[in-house]
């Protein structure tokens, strides 16, 4: 249950997260505000790295999978389409349609155990599930 908690915490930051990326992006531009917020955050976890806060060890960078530094670059992709999209159509509907799009993709991920994971498989509840939320984002965003 915890680990839900925080999962809906996180959601919660990712909104606001989303809302003063988009600020910052009509500020200084998209692709600087994205560039900037990439700095703070690196110098914010060097800095709990170097406070002792890290569990892990930097010396076994090269022991991870190639493809596992991808993320970074898939972040940048993030956080520039995210405020892009949300200076388009604002906070609601585009966190709606980010959602569907992280259910749908969790849920391939989960099905085929990409990157290492278990395999979860697929099945007609979570598929229905899926169909539903869609259902529920259309709602949300009909006028």
């Amino acid at each position: 249950m915890l680990a839900l908690l925080l999962a809906a915490l996180s959601g919660l930051l990712m909104a606001f997260q989303g809302s003063l990326n988009t600020a910052l992006g009509k500020a200084v531009g998209l692709l600087e505000g994205t560039f900037v917020v990439h700095i703070v955050g690196s110098v914010l976890a060097l800095g709990l790295i170097l406070i002792g806060l890290g569990q892990g060890n930097l010396g076994d960078l090269a022991h991870a999978p190639w493809y596992t530094y991808l993320g970074g670059v898939l972040s940048v992709g993030i956080i520039y389409l995210v405020a892009s999209a949300m200076s388009k159509v604002g906070v609601a509907p585009a966190t709606t349609a980010i959602i569907l799009g992280q259910v749908f993709t969790a849920a391939l991920v989960d099905h085929f155990g990409w990157f290492g994971l278990e395999p979860i498989p697929f099945s007609l509840w979570k598929g229905v599930g899926i169909l539903l939320m869609a259902g529920g984002a259309w709602l949300l965003l009909s006028r």
